[in-house]
């Protein structure tokens, strides 16, 4: 089982960068988890287009057989524990599952009708580089609550 972090994104700002490996590397020999960047559309007339373009891509990045979930403000918003449990959950299928950030137009309706969920981080409209910093934070407190890790103190 597999975790990857789909990000339709230019190559991410130092700071998004640096903070993300700080997370990868903490993760790293515990769970198998990577990112990886999808090129934005640039060359769509209308944000209809873009997304539509980008969830093309996106869609033909998923491996077969994955657990998607979508990052969306519309979303359910899920706790640290709840997120350890779906871990677990996930865990136990041997599914791969791949968390999908839109880009600047946001995620096509065919991206978010192919994830089993979408969570919701926050009711705000958050930057899409930001959003990658906090889901691999969330993933590594939810991980260090799993293992009884002081990280998580709540």
């Amino acid at each position: 089982m597999r975790f990857e972090l789909l990000c339709v994104s230019k190559r991410p700002a130092g700071w998004v960068a640096s903070a993300s490996d700080e997370y990868l590397a903490r993760l790293q020999g515990k769970i198998a988890l990577k990112c990886r960047e999808l090129s934005p559309i640039t060359n769509a007339a209308t944000p209809e287009q873009q997304r539509s373009k980008e969830g093309t891509v996106i869609l033909r990045a998923i491996g077969p057989g994955s657990i998607v979930v979508a990052l969306d403000e519309r979303g359910e918003q899920w706790s640290t524990t709840e997120l350890a449990e779906r871990l677990t959950q996930w865990r136990e299928a041997a599914q791969d599952v791949v968390f999908v950030v839109g880009g600047a137009e946001g995620l096509a309706p065919e991206v978010r009708a192919a994830a089993v969920h979408t969570w919701a981080l926050s009711r705000l409209t958050l930057p899409h580089q930001l959003v990658r910093v906090i889901v691999l934070e969330q993933l590594y407190r939810a991980w260090s609550w799993l293992q009884g890790h002081p990280y998580h103190r709540a």
